[in-house]
């Protein structure tokens, strides 16, 4: 992949900076962290990502990551005052913020029209509209004044688009994409072209003491106007009952009728305690970072909160889904497997109805190789929550390691519909590239694996499939670059840590994933 931007030429297969026609010498550390900086530059890079991508997780002293700062400034040509291409920005990180194109144009034919990557294009198409009413709820805005207190306005946001995202009759936008919008001013009208619904919903959140006061407001799109709106002061004993009734006012205003008919309070358990719920709600704003260093976080505030609830499911789904992830993002080995099964299953216990519970309970099926078992526990949270993105993309994953690569490529689908710009959009295109390499479609699946590189360049499973794909194509030379990529991305791999750890369930699909990775030379 080539990247150009101003008068600069950065190649990532090749690892190589051009100026014009001139090299320029780079150190390894400081390619890596420009490399993160562009592939990135649709969000704000913090140092934990830096750290996470470029150290691989070690820690490293602040003169040395300012330094590797400054030469990739220096390289780039940016190391004056103006930041015209890595700008700092106060408190959060790094963003690469110069024009960037690429060496060639796949963002709709690489992923089979699945999604056009919204930071590639200036002026995407409006997505079309869906027959359910489409609703994006953007997170709420924090008026405490006390930057602390974000995770508890967006705990808020998320509670309402979990509850919205329970009733089949509508058609919610995942949190990550909606939160995508957080801290900026955006006409309701971009979101609902960028996201592809007809109402938005917004609001404010101010806690004060053992007060809060919270206000929505549900807009149409089509008109610019607003539905409703409400204002409500109340004991912070009382937040769940205010967020059911923001989500039954939602209900009422956009489809009474079908509201009337059944009623969506049966589908809801709120923990006992309110300290256990604001311990999820920090853990959550850490689980959805996705860095190491935020999901073994995560996981501390989780155990917590089980300590106060031993009954909350959602904590305990997410306990369980934070220790399959990071076996996904290759933070962690199988060995945690027992551990999410355990969590999961006590989850399901104490709330049969939480997608959340079955989505981790598949995981940790998919993990351990009960696919038959991993299919039906996603299945039955996609039914929970027609709108649950991430399982919608887990789904895929066991349909193509069972051979079913063409309804896997379907769920992928759907979960990216769902989450249009989610930050996880990189595990999306990687399932998808999965899904296509299992159907031998490998030019296709190097294109979607190339893309979710680009989204995330420290996703190993993308890089993993790049190699095998380019390897069964015959193109020798970018199978040997995907595969030093690898090997410095993940320096264990071996076909021995592949066998060992991929669940695919047919002999003829595993041998033939295993053949794409001797072809690029792996052993």
């Amino acid at each position: 992949m080539q990247f150009i931007f101003a008068d600069h030429r950065l190649d990532t297969d090749r690892r190589e900076l051009h100026r014009g026609s001139e090299a320029v010498p780079v150190e390894p550390q400081v390619l890596d962290l420009l490399i993160c900086l562009v592939e990135n530059r649709n969000r704000v890079v913090s140092k934990d990502d830096l750290i996470a991508s470029v150290w691989r997780g070690r820690i490293v002293s602040e003169a040395t990551l300012t330094s590797r700062i400054y030469a990739a400034r220096k390289a780039v040509g940016d190391s004056g005052q103006g930041q015209r291409l890595i700008r700092t920005v106060a408190r959060r990180g790094l963003r690469f913020v110069g024009d960037v194109r690429t060496d060639c144009d796949h963002s709709v034919a690489a992923s089979d029209q699945l999604l056009s990557p919204q930071s590639r294009q200036p002026a995407p198409a409006a997505l079309p509209l869906p027959e359910r009413p489409a609703i994006a709820v953007l997170p709420f805005d924090n008026m405490c004044g006390d930057p602390a207190q974000e995770y508890f306005s967006d705990g808020i946001s998320e509670d309402v688009i979990t509850a919205l995202s329970k009733l089949r009759w509508f058609f919610v936008i995942a949190r990550n994409s909606s939160f995508t919008y957080k801290g900026k001013a955006v006409h309701i009208k971009q979101v609902g072209e960028d996201l592809g619904v007809s109402y938005v919903l917004e609001g404010s959140v101010r806690k004060l003491g053992e007060r809060v006061r919270i206000t929505a407001q549900l807009n149409d799109v089509t008109t610019g106007g607003h539905i409703w709106a409400e204002r409500y002061d109340r004991d912070l004993a009382d937040v769940f009952a205010v967020q059911d009734e923001i989500t039954e006012a939602i209900v009422a205003a956009v489809e009474p009728q079908i509201y009337a008919a059944e009623n969506f309070r049966t589908r809801r358990r709120p923990p006992e305690s309110l300290d256990a719920w604001d311990l999820v709600m920090r853990a959550l704003s850490h689980f959805w970072r996705v860095t190491r260093e935020d999901n073994t976080a995560a996981q501390e505030l989780l155990e917590r909160a089980i300590a106060i609830d031993p009954n909350y499911g959602q904590a305990l789904g997410l306990l369980a889904t934070s220790h399959t992830f990071g076996v996904h993002m290759g933070w962690s080995d199988k060995t945690v497997g027992p551990i999410a099964e355990r969590a999961a299953l006590a989850a399901i216990r104490a709330d049969s109805e939480d997608p959340w519970a079955h989505h981790a309970l598949g995981c940790a099926h998919l993990f351990a190789r009960r696919l038959d078992d991993a299919i039906a526990e996603f299945e039955t949270a996609v039914r929970l929550n027609p709108n649950f993105s991430l399982a919608h993309c887990y789904y895929g994953i066991a349909l193509a390691d069972n051979g079913r690569w063409q309804e896997a490529e379907e769920a992928v689908r759907r979960a990216l519909r769902f989450s249009p710009r989610d930050p996880l959009s990189a595990i999306y295109f990687g399932a998808a590239a999965f899904a296509q390499y299992i159907g031998r479609n490998y030019e296709k699946a190097m294109q979607l694996a190339r893309e979710s590189i680009r989204l995330r360049g420290d996703f190993v499973g993308a890089r993993r499939l790049l190699t095998a794909a380019a390897g069964m194509s015959g193109q020798t030379e970018v199978a040997a670059a995907a595969l030093e990529e690898l090997r410095r991305a993940q320096p264990d791999v071996s076909l021995a840590w592949i066998a060992d750890r991929m669940p695919i369930k047919h002999d003829a699909d595993r041998e033939h994933y295993l053949e794409g990775f001797r072809r690029a030379g792996l052993e």
